[in-house]
């Protein structure tokens, strides 16, 4: 099964043991991926995609938080693109990145 998607989304920072940038995906979308989570979760709701931000390609999890999902942004897709909190980034992913 596959399914991609594009949205573009708000660059926000959400702090623990350190802060991590992460993209809130559409509602709409969010509803999408709610459907397909359950096959392709490997527990706790988070969801294994391939994404491409900025031109960079890389391997995440989306994690649901407050009824959407949520993909994280690791250093090296948001450093070499000069992304900071705030920004509008547009993404593409598919489902079952691993």
């Amino acid at each position: 099964m596959e399914f991609e998607f594009e949205f573009e989304g708000a660059v926000i920072e959400w702090r623990g043991p350190a802060p991590f940038y992460f993209v809130p995906m559409p509602l709409q979308i969010s509803e999408e991926v709610k459907k397909l989570a359950r096959t392709l979760s490997y527990g706790w709701g988070v969801v294994p995609v391939k994404a491409r931000v900025g031109g960079v390609d890389f391997t995440t999890s989306l994690i649901p938080h407050n009824g959407v999902f949520h993909l994280p942004l690791k250093a090296v897709v948001w450093r070499p693109n000069g992304i900071e909190v705030g920004d509008i980034v547009s993404v593409w992913a598919s489902l079952g990145g691993r």
